[in-house]
């Protein structure tokens, strides 16, 4: 199939437009850190209306969003609210008229109110209910990032720690996140894909490990990374702050997708195969 990927240059982005290819389908990569042409927060753009209406599938994963640190920097201001609104009516508004088959990128934290971010993907599900197209829950998915500023707590802490050695987490590092490595949650994407008439806009398909995990215990897995190759002065602090972004709302997830797909990779393992990426970059 021609698959439109929108966010091509994101984290899952990036993962997926690989993936996909190594499964033999044509990918068009749509994001505008390739190009100012695809930027989707512009009304109208004709390089976003040619590839959705050229697309046989449509992956709706861009928005402006980032880790803790950029949300709780960003999420309030009206750039953070105005760029995705206008984002969500552009791209909705061309998937209603091509009526394209689409998969449209949500949040758990999509229920939390007090969150802009999360009401703007809360939006982003009525426009998706009202479509006929399926929503995907994400909760934290990590693997490689480019973009500094807008890193997750894996990365970051990683990044941080062959660069200061020491340093402090942002929070005490008692709040929990379910974890889920890149390349399961871009298999979990595909699945839902291939089986896309399996499936109902009211379904909740959440994509995760299904188990919950500290930041404390990242960090250690982390510092165990670290140990390995001798660098036994990386120390990762626990800070003073508590959850500022979710507020230590923890949701449950729902197994209904395990009907027809399982997260394989372990935190440990997935840890140490971001970490090991990183360290080329730095070691060599």
């Amino acid at each position: 199939m021609k698959i439109l990927n929108l966010g091509s240059s994101g984290q899952i982005g990036a993962y997926l437009s690989e993936y996909l290819r190594t499964k033999g389908h044509v990918v068009i990569d749509f994001d505008k850190e390739e190009t100012p042409n695809h930027d989707m927060t512009v009304i109208p753009n004709q390089y976003l209306e040619n590839a959705i209406e050229t697309a046989d599938f449509v992956f709706f994963l861009a928005f402006d969003v980032g880790g803790s640190r950029y949300l709780k920097k960003y999420q309030h201001t009206f750039d953070f609210i105005n760029n995705n609104t206008r984002l969500m009516a552009n791209v909705f508004g061309l998937l209603e008229k091509y009526k394209k088959r689409f998969v449209f990128a949500s949040s758990q934290m999509s229920n939390m109110s007090y969150s802009p971010y999360g009401v703007l993907k809360r939006v982003g599900e009525m426009y998706t209910t009202t479509l006929g197209g399926l929503i995907v829950k994400f909760w934290n998915v990590y693997g490689i990032e480019n973009d500094r500023e807008k890193s997750h707590v894996i990365t970051d802490f990683i990044r941080k720690g062959f660069e200061e050695s020491e340093f402090e987490m942002l929070t005490d590092g008692t709040e929990e996140r379910q974890f889920l490595y890149a390349e399961d949650c871009c298999e979990a994407l595909e699945t839902i894909m291939e089986c896309y008439s399996d499936f109902k806009s009211t379904d909740p398909l959440h994509i995760t490990s299904f188990h919950n995990d500290s930041i404390k215990s990242v960090s250690e897995i982390i510092q165990g990374q670290f140990n390995k190759i001798g660098r036994g002065d990386v120390k990762i602090k626990p800070g003073v702050a508590k959850d500022s972004v979710q507020m230590d709302k923890r949701n449950e997830a729902d197994l209904y997708i395990t009907g027809w797909w399982l997260p394989k990779t372990t935190l440990d393992h997935g840890i140490a195969k971001v970490f090991d990426k990183i360290k080329k970059e730095y070691c060599e």
